[in-house]
């Protein structure tokens, strides 16, 4: 049972003792480290991430910040009532190939229904693009005599005999990890779970999953490249975090470590082990925490955010209160049916390599520097031009040192690596060659936004794009005018955006189960029962760690017409929907996201979506009063703004100057703590009562 996580007892018992909320955020770059004080406010730290062992950055940063706070690592520990974690270990560990080796359990006939696929192709016409390897080997994945039939009913029940030879094999093998992943399981998982039982027993230190627990959804080969995938990152995922977990039990951390999933929540190890998938967007998922928290702000409407670290840029779409969500990811061309929030990413970030190709292009990614050796101006050993360069050689980011003291960016270094690999090859100025690499790199970052918004029927007009990330305010200026946005809002932690929205995440637990029936009243009161049952489950489960008021459970169905591929997720109120309220609801999305409705035809149900959420006490960070002052510049730089405006001296703010209902009329850079904004020409910037930043951009109407 995990212990109660209600601030309030805390706080009645300690009145006197300062309690902390700590975010962690492993990136490619720098591992991000957040505690909200309860009297302190917010503090921040950053360290260079150590992705041999993650665990390095994360306990030097927490040291590093408990020390600014004259504490020890155990006293700043023992205080914490939230420590939260967002790890890429398991999305890593799938990039690049380096799971644990797998094997597989199927149903005998179906051995090979994995490296079949779908056959479909994101894109119709690339039919030369190798598919991804299978991460099973065909002579690891064992066929067992067994069968379930559609309706549920076991005809045939597990042969030991198979089951025994996969094992010898198995082990023989050295396999470490196996998915289980019979036919049909869905609807009754006995053969699974049997088998899951004798393996665990036959070969205890092996990860074993079945495909049902994961996801109990029609679709065998999704199914199943869920489990697998399940299997693979386990044995290199589990054990690292059961190690942090023991690690920062050791140094006085009482509470439990929380881990942010993909689908934006937090959940505590014990829940995670035996389903590590749904980590594959850990880091970047623990935005919603913070869109969550600014989304009250005063003006803004629908958001659309723009993170931009060392390696990505990561888009989400914020409408209407609600983050875009779906059930299936993607990830390097493997399925998993995992609850996750809709995040479009480019291989776009600070990092990014720019070069000229064989054909003598100009091209920018997707390969990068990573946080070692890095951009060539932290002079760590990078040799290759990057975006970071492009952005010191244009006066953007001065020389000097970033983050804490852990890189120190050179501008010489900068300038000789865009003239060897980007200036001379193309017959361009060193300056020129930067210009491109920026203009290039933001193309690359509107797509990824229009994708989110224009391709959906959402008018960017209507939007504030978010800049975040280390680098996002750097561009987002200008990415939001080639979007259509007509503003733009940095916040005052953008570079350590997703390690704030870790703060203010909530427990989250969801369960999708397939239903497969025509949309009519009578399925509508069957399927309220099944709800109505996995809602006492999961009431059951938050209950352990909330009071009944912290618990809020919403039910979604996944509804399509007849004939149709791709569901559509609307709301679901049980025990007061009716087939017509359900149909107009459906039509309605349906129509905002195809432009059309088909009045004749039949709507399936295809599945439910129940999501339970254990809220925390919501974040209360004091606000400062505006002043009229006018903020004075700390200096002037020679900066390049866009392609209207070119170099100009610019003036450059220091946030130590600037206070909420300070304004600025660009062009300007203000040299946040965290990252760096760039001012167009006859933009104005208002600081908030939370030292905010917000823009309204110039207009050429």
């Amino acid at each position: 049972m995990s212990p109660s996580l209600e601030e309030k007892s805390i706080g009645e018992k300690e009145v006197a003792k300062e309690t902390w909320r700590v975010g962690i955020d492993v990136g490619g770059t720098f591992t991000d480290v957040v505690a909200v004080g309860s009297r302190s406010g917010i503090r921040i730290h950053k360290t260079a991430s150590t992705p041999d062992d993650p665990s390095v950055g994360v306990l030097a940063g927490v040291s590093a910040l408990a020390e600014s706070q004259g504490l020890t690592i155990r006293e700043f520990l023992s205080a914490c009532t939230h420590f939260v974690h967002g790890t890429t270990v398991a999305t890593n560990t799938l990039l690049e190939g380096k799971g644990a080796t797998t094997g597989m359990l199927v149903t005998r006939g179906f051995r090979d229904a994995i490296e079949i696929r779908r056959g479909f192709r994101e894109n119709v016409w690339d039919y030369r693009t190798p598919w991804p390897d299978v991460l099973v080997p065909r002579w690891l994945r064992r066929p067992v005599t067994e069968r379930v039939l559609k309706d549920g009913r076991i005809e045939v029940e597990v042969d030991r005999a198979d089951l025994d030879d996969a094992i010898a094999r198995f082990k023989a093998a050295g396999v470490q990890a196996v998915a289980v992943c019979f036919i049909n399981s869905y609807l009754n998982d006995a053969n699974e779970e049997l088998c899951v039982r004798y393996l665990r027993e036959a070969i205890p230190d092996c990860f074993v999953c079945g495909s049902a627990k994961l996801a109990a959804v029609m679709g065998e080969y999704e199914r199943s490249s869920t489990a697998v995938v399940n299997a693979y990152i386990g044995p290199r995922v589990v054990p690292y975090l059961r190690q942090l977990d023991e690690r920062l039990s050791e140094l006085g951390m009482s509470n439990r470590l929380l881990l942010v999933q993909s689908n934006g929540g937090a959940a505590f190890i014990d829940d995670i082990e035996q389903r590590p998938v749904s980590l594959l967007l850990s880091g970047p998922a623990a935005g919603v925490g913070a869109l969550d928290y600014f989304s009250g702000k005063d003006g803004l409407g629908g958001l659309i955010t723009m993170e931009i670290g060392g390696t990505s840029c990561d888009v989400m779409l914020y409408d209407r209160g609600k983050v875009g969500e779906t059930t299936r990811l993607d990830i390097a061309g493997y399925p998993a049916i995992t609850a996750s929030v809709e995040i479009n990413t480019v291989g776009t970030g600070g990092g990014t390599i720019a070069y000229v190709d064989a054909g003598g292009m100009l091209q920018v990614g997707p390969q990068g520097a990573g946080s070692r050796p890095g951009p060539a101006c932290y002079g760590l050993g990078g040799t290759m031009a990057t975006v970071t360069d492009a952005h010191v050689v244009l006066g953007r980011l001065r020389p000097g040192a970033y983050a804490d003291g852990s890189v120190n960016i050179r501008s010489e270094l900068a300038h000789g690596a865009i003239a060897e690999h980007v200036a001379q090859p193309l017959g361009l100025t060193v300056e020129g060659a930067a210009i491109g690499i920026i203009r290039l790199a933001e193309q690359n970052m509107l797509h990824a936004m229009e994708r989110m918004s224009s391709e959906r029927g959402v008018n960017p007009q209507a939007l504030t794009l978010v800049a975040c990330g280390g680098a996002g305010a750097l561009h987002g200026v200008a990415v939001a005018r080639l979007l259509g946005c007509r503003s733009v809002f940095v916040p005052r932690l953008a570079g350590v955006f997703c390690a704030f929205g870790m703060c203010n995440s909530n427990i989250r637990h969801d369960l999708i189960q397939s239903c497969m029936v025509e949309l009519s009243d009578e399925t509508l009161a069957r399927i309220s029962e099944q709800v109505a049952e996995r809602e006492d489950e999961q009431r059951g489960r938050l209950l352990e760690s909330f009071s009944s008021e912290a618990i809020v459970i919403d039910c979604f169905l996944e509804l399509r017409y007849r004939g149709q591929q791709w569901t559509v997720r609307v709301p679901f109120f049980g025990g007061t929907d009716s087939k017509q309220t359900l149909r107009h609801r459906f039509e309605e999305e349906f129509s905002s996201i195809y432009g059309y409705v088909q009045e004749r035809n039949e709507v399936q149900i295809v599945a439910f979506h129940l999501i339970g959420k254990g809220r925390f006490p919501a974040l209360a960070l004091e606000a400062a009063g505006a002043t009229a002052e006018s903020p004075q510049a700390s200096s002037t730089r020679s900066i390049w703004i866009d392609t209207s405006t070119g170099f100009v001296d610019a003036p450059v703010f220091s946030p130590s100057k600037l206070n909420p209902g300070s304004r600025i009329i660009g062009p300007a850079v203000i040299e946040e703590l965290t990252t760096t904004i760039l001012l167009g020409a006859a933009d104005m910037l208002l600081v908030d009562e939370g030292g905010n930043y917000s823009i309204q951009l110039s207009i050429s109407e």
